[in-house]
């Protein structure tokens, strides 16, 4: 997998065609020569009129194929370019570059990753939503996608309509965190003391509608805290803020956190998920802790252009699942956090749809606007 882009080879005329249009020349009329004549040769010596016409049906039957489906077929005849809507280094650009690169030998075209971030991943999405619907640009997301349609109103484009979803690649569940000298060591503590110190108790997030901050407003509204929000350019930041105590607590990604949780500079306390993960098997779920209904697994997965032909998109479901398939893949997979499973695109689709309803309500009812 690249990070420049190379130009794509333009399409070349049909070869059958190229073949047919110099094989035949028209016959030299010699001076004073009429049609009937000796002196007009009317077919070139050794090619019979059997073979011409046998050439020129195979000719047009191949012309007979509309140019969009030989397309399709060539699929793909150059490198994508795969958007990643963050900023490099975080979790989905580690995540994008070992899918791209596995993804780029099964396809046998280079993958070219594409930083785009900001706006909430929505500057990659205009990208996408505005690219041709050939399947050379293609975007890896997680569930803010699902987010995005309420919390950006006015947006240029309209994510359930112009990006249409391809393949799952896996899910984490995130953990919530909190600095070594907040007195509390399990979820059940932390809420406790919440609603004993209301507004006192705050937590970070990489900014307004990020993955860390609805999560958390959600939490706050379910349980009836009263939390401070401090938001910041980015995870990173707030996690340093975190370790040195300037924020109290976090919900990050397992993937982000893990490494300071491993050397004890932060306290884990939950993890947001349905299931216990395998990378913290002993730390309970925010609902086995007793917060019932709370469940949070962001997944990633890939998407394209609406309108992408059909055939495309099957040909890039099926190579994403078998760049999922292969071990490699997906023990580096798992050292990021994710839980890598492979899902037909309907089902996919259906959890799109599913969090976008369910996201819509919970942040309608939050009342946070982006725009």
């Amino acid at each position: 997998m690249q990070d420049n882009h190379k130009k794509g080879g333009e399409a070349t005329p049909d070869r059958a065609a190229t073949v047919f249009f110099s094989a035949w020349r028209p016959a030299r009329r010699h001076k004073g020569a009429t049609a009937s004549s000796p002196g007009m040769r009317t077919r070139r010596p050794g090619v019979s009129r059997g073979w011409l016409a046998a050439l020129a049906a195979t000719v047009c039957a191949a012309l007979a194929v509309p140019a969009p489906a030989r397309a399709q077929d060539d699929w793909p005849a150059k490198p994508l370019t795969l958007l990643i809507p963050y900023a490099p280094g975080g979790t989905t650009d580690i995540i994008g570059r070992i899918l791209g690169d596995r993804l780029g030998r099964i396809l046998g075209q280079t993958v070219v990753a594409d930083n785009r971030g900001g706006a909430g991943g929505t500057i990659a999405g205009t990208m996408l939503a505005r690219s041709n619907p050939d399947g050379y640009t293609i975007m890896l997301e997680h569930i803010g996608f699902a987010f995005n349609a309420t919390l950006y109103p006015h947006l240029s484009y309209q994510p359930q309509k112009d990006i249409t979803p391809v393949a799952y690649v896996g899910q984490t569940p995130n953990v919530l965190v909190v600095t070594n000298s907040m007195p509390v060591h399990n979820i059940k503590e932390f809420l406790d003391y919440a609603r004993a110190h209301p507004g006192a108790v705050n937590y970070g997030s990489g900014g307004v509608g990020s993955a860390g901050h609805l999560p958390m407003a959600w939490l706050q509204s379910k349980e009836d805290l009263k939390l401070t929000h401090i938001p910041y350019k980015g995870s990173g930041p707030a996690i340093t803020d975190l370790i040195s105590g300037r924020i109290e607590a976090m919900l990050l990604t397992i993937p982000a956190v893990l490494p300071y949780i491993r050397s004890g500079q932060v306290r884990p306390l939950a993890t947001s998920g349905a299931r216990r993960a395998a990378s913290l098997p002993d730390l309970p779920t925010m609902q086995e802790a007793g917060v019932k209904g709370f469940d949070y697994e962001p997944w990633y997965g890939v998407f394209v252009r609406a309108g992408t032909p059909p055939a495309v998109v099957a040909k890039l479901h099926d190579a994403i699942n078998q760049a999922l398939k292969d071990p490699d893949t997906q023990k580096k997979m798992l050292e990021q956090g994710l839980a890598v499973d492979t899902w037909t695109q309907q089902k996919f689709q259906q959890q799109v749809r599913d969090d976008t309803e369910k996201w819509h309500g919970i942040i309608t009812s939050l009342n946070i606007k982006m725009n």
